[in-house]
């Protein structure tokens, strides 16, 4: 079967009181949802009409992931699928399993600062090396991708997320420290997600305040 590089956008379903809870202690409920909702569908709409990869959402609630009322009308070649249970680790090393052989980049939905050029990097560098990182300002990372080569699903799944502490300043580190030596890719820009008030702001102001 043919390779073909494949980029997964994990998002959550845009449902009031259910998304950017953090953010919305700053912010307000309905500000945070609107800022959810309207920039999860900007990027899919910006990712999704580059025809170097195939584009997969990765949804939760699972029984939300196909519901079409959340996304843009899915265009041809587009999938959605369900992330499944587990810690974030569990539900990338699923994606990294189940997808069909080729490259794949996985990112978060709640970064402005993704755009097609830098995933388009990220596939470049995984042409010589196995995995590439898009490191977050907080000490996560906004991007992995893995090349799918010489880490086979087995070994990723028992591997690569085993003790990563989410959530924190760590999430990046641990991940490095369990990947082979040599094996990443320079890393992508350094950008930060929007989960607070303070990065709203700077968000905000930064686009200047539109």
């Amino acid at each position: 079967m043919a390779r073909r590089a494949s980029l997964v956008v994990f998002l959550r379903a845009p449902q009031r009181g259910a998304v950017k809870r953090r953010l919305a202690t700053g912010i307000g409920a309905a500000a945070a949802f609107r800022f959810y909702a309207a920039h999860s569908r900007a990027l899919i709409r910006r990712l999704g009409a580059d025809h170097r990869w195939r584009l997969v959402l990765a949804a939760t609630p699972d029984a939300l992931a196909r519901r079409g009322r959340f996304w843009p009308a899915t265009s041809r070649g587009w999938s959605r699928v369900g992330q499944g249970g587990g810690d974030l680790g569990a539900r990338m090393a699923r994606m990294f399993e189940s997808l069909l052989p080729g490259p794949v980049v996985i990112v978060g939905s709640d970064i402005p600062g993704i755009d097609a050029s830098l995933v388009a990097r990220a596939f470049d560098r995984l042409g010589r090396h196995e995995a590439v990182f898009g490191p977050a300002a907080d000490g996560g990372y906004w991007l992995i991708g893995l090349a799918r080569r010489r880490l086979v699903p087995s070994a990723l799944a028992r591997r690569l997320f085993r003790g990563v502490r989410w959530s924190g300043p760590h999430a990046l580190a641990d991940t490095r420290r369990n990947l082979p030596a040599g094996a990443e890719a320079p890393p992508l820009a350094v950008l930060e997600d929007v989960d607070d008030a303070p990065s709203f702001r700077r968000w905000r102001d930064g686009r200047g305040g539109r």
